[in-house]
């Protein structure tokens, strides 16, 4: 276990089904207790396929949902009603039934001109506006976050450019090119992920979770982004985690 690591759990579900009712009552529980204390909560979750049986499951919470407010992760830089978008993940598969009137904050709300152009300048300003955009609702009190085969969780890919500047950043938004997939990507930094009240990662099949074990019993390392949110920074310590495992 790294030093001034966070307390990890780890919730064994079989079959998988089980998994998403389970995360989801243990997300509302902690947003309910964040609007306890001050009123509202935020509630940061990472988009692509494996998050839409959770999301259906949230939606069905009878929270004060119109007090959350709900943000991505990360996202890909194409158009809001991309299929590839997150934003429109999130609105199709989250922002329904009980969950209709929660505030959703995308990183942004529009490209610039040709989005499979951008440059660096173009992802310098998108990132520096998205970090104006969501620092007010920083903290996050919950984060749920997805991990890939290669490593990489939020948008904070293994060697892809940006990534080396999304880990060192104050800043609570960066942008990385990944080399193996499509898209320039905006993301959480690591510095926000390590803000948060609590992290949440459900993890279904083998190979992903024999990359969690890696993360968890090996150096923090720049290779295994998910080591580093299991070091905390001197003045804070890293968040409690949630690990959701089905097979």
């Amino acid at each position: 276990m790294p030093p001034n690591a966070p307390s990890v759990q780890e919730h064994h579900h079989q079959p998988a089904d089980t998994l998403w009712p389970a995360l989801a009552a243990h997300i509302g529980t902690a947003l309910e207790a964040a609007m306890a204390r001050r009123g509202q909560a935020t509630l940061a979750v990472s988009g692509g396929r494996s998050p839409v049986p959770l999301f259906e499951a949230l939606r069905q919470l009878p929270l004060a949902w119109a007090r959350v407010q709900v943000l991505p992760v990360d996202e890909r830089c194409v158009p809001p009603l991309h299929p590839d978008s997150n934003a429109a993940l999130v609105r199709r598969h989250l922002l329904q039934e009980h969950a209709i009137g929660a505030r959703f904050v995308p990183l942004f709300d529009q490209l610039p001109d040709a989005p499979e152009a951008l440059n660096t300048r173009d992802l310098d300003e998108l990132a520096r506006a998205a970090s104006r955009r969501v620092a007010p609702l920083l903290p996050a009190d919950v984060v749920v976050l997805g991990l890939g085969e290669d490593g990489h969780t939020a948008s904070l890919f293994p060697g892809a450019p940006g990534t080396a500047q999304a880990l060192a950043t104050a800043e609570p938004v960066a942008w990385t090119r990944p080399t193996q997939a499509p898209h320039a990507r905006l993301t959480l930094s690591l510095a926000a992920l390590r803000g948060a009240g609590l992290l949440e990662l459900p993890l279904c099949g083998p190979v992903k979770q024999s990359v969690y074990r890696q993360s968890l019993q090996g150096e923090a390392s720049a290779e295994r982004p998910l080591s580093l949110l299991l070091t905390g920074a001197a003045a804070r310590p890293a968040p409690p985690l949630h690990v959701w495992l089905a097979p």
